[in-house]
């Protein structure tokens, strides 16, 4: 595994490093100690799985609100996606700032608390799992719309179906008031 910082504090580009013989390739999608190694104390205790059937459907985005914020890995286990992620922390300089990522099959980040993220599928039948550092909280759940021109996020093709919940979340502005 190749574990990498990306320009905001606390984001990892992972990729893997698959090992391949005649039977195929077995990949780590997480190992604590490869964490440790990277100074990255990770443990889920929650994973799920997230199944996109058609291209261009969105997702997001989203995070969990303190003292619910949780660490997010994502993986593309399948697929192609246009990965976003917006850091909602008032007190870091990259407030406000977003990093896009072109990822497919192996690729992966791991997100800090208080960073939004979401995804546009390229392609049909994406799957992605998610591991989290805390349990799922309804209440604590927030969301930001994927169209905010104060984030000015630079999709790669308008998305084509969207949910009602992301279609309802507030402005960034909201953030900031």
């Amino acid at each position: 595994m190749i574990v990498s910082p990306l320009e905001m504090e606390g984001l990892w580009r992972l990729h893997s490093a698959p090992s391949r013989d005649e039977r195929g390739a077995f990949s780590r999608l997480w190992c604590e100690g490869d964490f440790a190694a990277a100074g990255l104390p990770f443990r889920p205790v929650q994973v799920s799985l997230s199944e996109t059937p058609k291209p261009s459907t969105l997702r997001g985005l989203h995070w969990q609100a303190q003292p619910h914020g949780e660490t997010k890995l994502v993986r593309v286990l399948r697929g192609r996606i246009f990965d976003v992620l917006v850091d909602v922390r008032p007190d870091q300089p990259t407030f406000g700032h977003h990093v896009c990522l072109d990822m497919q099959a192996g690729d992966g980040v791991l997100a800090p608390p208080g960073v939004a993220h979401g995804f546009l599928s390229l392609t049909p039948d994406v799957l992605l799992l998610y591991a989290m550092d805390c349990d799922y909280a309804p209440a604590a759940a927030r969301g930001l719309r994927y169209d905010d021109p104060v984030l000015a996020i630079s999709w790669p093709q308008a998305p084509e179906i969207i949910g009602p919940r992301d279609l309802a979340w507030p402005d960034f502005a909201t953030l900031r008031d």
